[in-house]
């Protein structure tokens, strides 16, 4: 599998377009099915609610028919009349009778209606009442109508002349109108079995249900399964806290879990709760995963046939490409490539023919710059050699200063000797750091006699790099330099400081710094611009460029360690300059490392 990935540029790419492809496509199509999945859910949460409105406007609307028609029996003038009167009137009862049993004959929702005085006359109904397991609040809690005008109770049984049935009753005391004092109770019980018909028809999806709670949250009306009066926790331990008027929440985990919606009903304090097992999202959602998935694979399925055919036309040209180039003698010259296309690839053929050209040039510039430091070196060693003879001439010079006991001329002419055997340094390229130092410290004794008290020199350099290796004969100049071009040009003494410092790897930053007369911008310009020159070949027209010293200094480090290796000159009038430059500790010449003989003569 690797072998066939890695020979092929066709390969690569249509894999790797291919993966590219498909995951968006995977994560779009997942992506898709979660939120159909939440598009469902919250479709039903929707649908539901607006099931409990419906379900809520009806029962409000039997509730408050209920409440009218208290109040308005509760005020008639035969009810008034009769619960007033201290005995039974039977014309009286039969006359409330035919008027309860007109109240209720097209209500079927109303079970009974029952007045009852507080005395020992007869309770009147439109039916017949036998026995009914109703218990009015005021038992448990005698003050309860006189901060309440009504109460609703729980479902209770009542047995009537047409059998038993399930009722809901609202009770409430009748007052006298005009002395406003109790004569009696009305009692107008709702048929559960008709509220519990139209809670179960209040359809949630396919196994979704409703249940009605009154306000101590016991079950009124719901499915046949569910007993009234018990509490929906005993159903549903923790079901938690309905919070508002109305809202959602989730109940359970995994396959038993259920969305649970509830709307309170506040004029009654009844409140219609809605429970719809998730189970039936995932029924609705195995559709959309099945269209979903068809939809992924058929979109897979075009992507990869649109893509093997849109590689093969790209590569293809490139391929013949690469034949041609296999084909091609590696000693022979590069040869120029027909151009059939003004696409990337005609424009990559382009740029080949432009690049066979460059290497050739730049061959050329290689080797004129191989020529050019062998130049270098060379007119190095004519320097080295050139003084030979005068430092065996000044070492004897030296020693009659010595027998003359003339301790300047000797320290001088001791200084300008090491100087010399420095230079020779037994035709080696490459010296220690310490070495290099010294070398410039010979040559600042000598310009100290020749010049006292013009200026001070200063050398900081970390013990560490002390036998590190440098190409010699580089910081000696940029001393030269800043002496005679910046100090001895000033008033007064002067300072140049030479610092060594360890940088980032295997980097050494040298800096020569000098308080001297500085260079004007214009001058400074001038100077940077004839170190960016490219070197020229001819010696006349070298001799004469501008800072030839710095030039030399500057093209010996480029063509030993590289062009990012060359002088970086700063200069300020009036406040003095900076030369610094960044080499390598490590040495790469083109016949490896050289060695530093450090206990030759020089000779």
């Amino acid at each position: 599998m690797r072998q066939w990935f890695g020979k092929s540029l066709k390969h690569k790419l249509s894999l790797l377009i291919i993966i590219a492809t498909l995951v968006p496509l995977l994560f779009l199509g997942i992506f898709s099915f979660r939120m159909a999945e939440s598009f469902t859910e919250e479709k039903a949460k929707i649908s539901g609610m607006n099931t409990l409105r419906q379900l809520e406007a009806y029962l409000g609307t039997t509730v408050k028919d209920a409440e009218n028609i208290s109040v308005f029996l509760i005020g008639h003038k035969e009810v008034q009349s009769y619960l007033r009167s201290s005995q039974s009137n039977y014309i009286q009862q039969t006359a409330i009778f035919n008027f309860l049993t007109n109240l209720a004959f097209s209500k079927d929702y109303i079970a009974n209606i029952i007045v009852e005085p507080l005395d020992d006359k007869d309770s009147i109904s439109f039916r017949t009442l036998v026995r009914s397991e109703f218990t009015d609040i005021a038992q448990e809690e005698p003050g309860y109508y006189e901060e309440h005008a009504k109460w609703w109770s729980v479902v209770h049984r009542q047995w009537t002349s047409e059998g038993v049935r399930k009722v809901i009753t609202l009770a409430r005391p009748i007052r006298s109108t005009d002395k406003y004092r109790p004569i009696g109770n009305l009692q107008i019980n709702l048929d559960q079995n008709v509220i519990a018909t139209h809670v179960r028809q209040a359809a949630l999806e396919q196994t979704g249900f409703v249940v009605l709670l009154d306000e101590n949250q016991r079950i009124i009306a719901g499915p046949p399964e569910l007993e009234t009066n018990l509490t929906l926790a005993d159903y549903y331990p923790s079901m938690g806290e309905f919070h508002g008027t109305s809202g959602n929440f989730d109940y359970g985990e995994g396959a038993g879990k259920k969305t649970v919606l509830y709307k309170k009903m506040p004029s009654v304090g009844w409140m219609l709760v809605g429970i719809i097992p998730t189970q039936e999202y995932r029924s609705q959602n195995q559709y959309f995963l099945n269209l979903t998935a068809v939809a992924v694979t058929v979109a897979v399925l075009l992507v990869i046939i649109l893509v093997l055919f849109l590689i093969q036309k790209i590569t293809n040209p490139l391929t013949v490409l690469a034949r041609f180039l296999k084909n091609s003698s590696p000693e022979e010259p590069l040869p120029v490539l027909p151009v059939k296309t003004v696409d990337e690839v005609g424009q990559l053929i382009i740029s080949y023919n432009r690049l066979s050209s460059r290497i050739v040039k730049l061959t050329d510039e290689v080797k004129l710059n191989e020529s050019l430091k062998k130049e270098a070196d060379m007119h190095a060693l004519q320097v080295q050699i050139n003084p030979h003879f005068l430092y065996n001439t000044l070492s004897s010079i030296h020693w009659l200063a010595l027998m003359n006991q003339d301790v300047k001329i000797a320290e001088m002419v001791g200084s300008l000797s090491d100087f010399l055997r420095f230079s020779l340094n037994s035709g080696q390229e490459y010296c220690t750091i310490q070495q290099e130092i010294m070398h410039v410290r010979h040559y600042v004794n000598i310009q100290s006699i020749r010049y006292p008290d013009k200026f001070r020199f200063e050398a900081h350099v970390d013990e560490q790099l002390l036998d590190r290796r440098m190409l010699k004969l580089l910081l000696q100049p940029l001393v030269e330099n800043a002496m005679l071009h910046g100090i001895l040009k000033r008033d007064g003494e002067g300072t140049i400081v030479i610092r060594v410092e360890k940088e980032s790897g295997d980097l050494i930053r040298y800096v020569v710094e000098d308080n001297g007369i500085g260079m004007s911008p214009e001058r400074l310009r001038w100077l940077r611009e004839g170190l960016a020159e490219p070197p020229v070949q001819d010696a006349k027209e070298r001799g004469v460029r501008r800072s030839y010293g710095l030039r030399n200094v500057h093209r010996r480090l480029m063509l030993h360690y590289g062009k990012n290796a060359g002088l970086h000159v700063d200069s300020t009038e009036g406040v003095g300059t900076r030369i610094a430059f960044t080499i390598s500790a490590e040495i790469q010449g083109n016949g490896g490392r050289e060695l530093i003989d450090e206990g030759g003569d020089g000779q």
